[in-house]
């Protein structure tokens, strides 16, 4: 039986991420990136399909457990009949090879502990060949080596394709297991000190999130947000992840499951705000030359998302041998959107160059000639129709978001130009252009019997997109069709008291079965909208209701279901925590009390 998705905790290694869960086993982890195959698949089968489960004999999910500190070490503590025992995980920032460390720490009394290593390779698929070798258990197959070893050893045996190991701990003991991974043509990788790497690793992260700049009432939340977002960045290149997981459901039992373990463009401004905002510099400034490099090329093939270090081809498969989370499938690796055409994209790429520009940001000499490339393409293009934001999988639409995004493009190049006149560029050419969009979406996209902009052109739906419209500087907060938008989208999209992209009820524009829960990044987007439009105190208890969503060790999935009160989704999710983060710092900002 699955664990719900909240009972999962993260843990990484700035290149990959593990998902820990309150049980003690490892379901999920993908070597030796994000994207990679993974070794420990149960979480989107049963435990057949890999696992690495550490616990008390005979015990179910931990007492309580927490992140040591400001940082991305986890610890886990079991209260028993017979003492206490607690289980550190935690992935050490890699030199060459990727570890997975497990120490468990007798606390009082003595407990017998009980483990089980079940190696999957290939998402679940693959049995590897396992064999002693100083000391070690060593697992083979094809290109995937494993090492296991434990200080001090303990016993292990082999049983029904897995490992397995039993021993008891007592007030004050240790014993430390490394798991590590390399590809199995090359040597064994040096071996590492568990303990030392434990205190690296602590003193790494309590250093990172000392930078965090800000000390108010919602630190924590922002700084586990934040820590939450490093450890989806994929270090060596400076991309950052939707989110480690594929094919968590939106919907428990339906098909809406998609792999997000890629970089998306929709984000990019966005993320750049809230590391910027939070005093992160040096990590926003490495997301724009990811950015830069991503996208580089003939305008006319921008993609909507791209693999970590850039990658264009992300073909999607089914893998049909796993059964899903809770039984949603299908399993998909890959993402067909890639090939969708989004022109909102463009605006968003222009728009995350401009506020890296205003930041102060060190410039790139070909930065700007590459914004004039973009946007020469969209002023042919932004009058067509484009699959949108939500990458919907139903016919091309004039989707209001799109249009909006087309005149950001155009407005963030005449801002540019105004304040820095010496670069190349056509200002009024730009000006026209932004005024032309303005006029038709105010015309096309705009209900004025309900006072609301609606999805698309014609279309009497509605899409919590819109709210991004004070946001963007399209019209005033203080506008009456900002403020009956923002109070239509309330009413019409909106799920105790949270807010869902768009309606699934009825022929969905997105062309799929089924329906999916509240998106959070879009409930934060009302907090800032509500904020804006001058009801903060609207605004904070909204906050205050999403932040209470967030599972023990503060982490977020990328919807929430009120209903069976669940989050769903994949997990964690990098848009929901950079919502939390921007909104969070607003609000602080508004608050005499910080």
């Amino acid at each position: 039986m699955n664990l719900r998705i909240e009972d999962y905790a993260l843990i990484g290694d700035l290149q990959t991420a593990a998902l820990v869960g309150a049980n003690g086993s490892i379901d999920w982890l993908c070597l030796p990136r994000f994207d990679s195959a993974s070794c420990f698949a149960a979480l989107l089968g049963n435990e057949e399909n890999g696992h690495w489960t550490i616990a008390p004999k005979g015990a179910g999910a931990c007492t309580r457990r927490g992140y040591v500190g400001e940082s991305l070490v986890l610890e886990s503590v079991w209260e028993t009949r017979t003492g206490t025992v607690k289980v550190i995980d935690f992935m050490p920032q890699r030199d060459t090879s990727p570890d997975v460390i497990r120490i468990v720490e007798g606390v009082s009394g003595s407990v017998e502990m009980s483990g089980t290593l079940r190696l999957r390779f290939d998402y679940g698929s693959v049995v590897p060949w396992m064999r002693r070798a100083n000391g070690h258990r060593v697992a083979i197959a094809g290109p995937d080596s494993v090492w296991l070893r434990s200080e001090p050893e303990v016993k292990t045996w082999g049983q029904q394709f897995s490992t397995r190991s039993s021993f008891t701990v007592g007030a004050g003991e240790k014993v430390a297991f490394v798991l590590t991974w390399h590809p199995s043509h090359e040597e064994r990788p040096t071996l590492i000190d568990p303990y030392e790497a434990l205190e690296c690793s602590l003193d790494d992260w309590h250093e990172w999130s000392r930078s965090c700049a800000t000390n108010g009432r919602y630190r924590e939340a922002i700084v586990r947000s934040l820590i939450t977002l490093k450890a989806l960045t994929y270090g060596p290149t400076g991309g950052i992840v939707a989110a480690p997981t594929t094919s968590l459901p939106e919907e428990i039992g339906g098909v809406r499951n998609w792999d997000y373990r890629y970089c998306w463009l929709r984000d990019s401004t966005l993320t750049l705000g809230a590391l910027l905002l939070a005093g992160y510099k040096e990590e926003a400034g490495r997301w724009r030359d990811w950015l830069l490099r991503a996208v580089a090329g003939d305008p006319a093939d921008l993609q909507i998302m791209y693999g970590l270090s850039g990658e264009r081809r992300l073909p999607e498969t089914e893998l049909t041998w796993l059964s899903g989370y809770a039984g949603s499938a299908p399993v998909r690796t890959g993402n067909e959107a890639v090939e969708q055409l989004q022109l909102d994209v463009y605006g968003e790429v222009i728009d995350s160059l401009f506020v890296a520009r205003e930041a102060g940001l060190p410039a790139e000499k070909h930065a700007w000639n590459l914004q004039l490339s973009l946007l020469g393409f969209l002023e042919s293009k932004w009058r067509e129709p484009d699959e949108g934001l939500w990458e919907v999988r139903g016919p091309r639409r004039h989707f209001v978001h799109s249009k909006v995004m087309a005149w950001v493009a155009a407005d963030r190049a005449v801002r540019t130009l105004e304040t820095y006149p010496t670069l190349r560029g056509d200002a009024d050419r730009w000006r026209a252009m932004r005024d032309e969009v303005h006029e038709e979406v105010c015309e096309k996209g705009y209900d004025p019997v309900r006072n609301t902009f609606t999805q698309s052109y014609g279309s009497v739906d509605l899409d919590a997109a819109v709210l991004l419209i004070p946001r963007v500087g399209f019209l005033p907060p203080d506008d009456p069709r900002v403020i009956g938008t923002v109070d239509a989208v309330r009413a019409e999209l909106g799920t105790g008291g949270l807010v869902r992209r768009y309606s699934t009820a009825g022929v969905s524009v997105d062309g799929l079965p089924g329906n999916e829960g509240a998106f959070l990044a879009c409930s934060f987007w009302l907090v800032d909208a509500l904020r804006m439009t001058g009801r903060a105190k609207e605004a904070r208890e909204l906050f205050e209701q999403l932040l209470a969503l967030r599972n023990d060790v503060g982490l977020l999935a990328e919807e929430y279901d009120p209903v069976s009160g669940r989050q769903v989704g994949n997990f964690p999710q990098a848009f929901s925590h950079i919502g939390l983060v921007t909104s969070a710092l607003a609000l602080a900002g508004e608050d005499p009390a910080g």
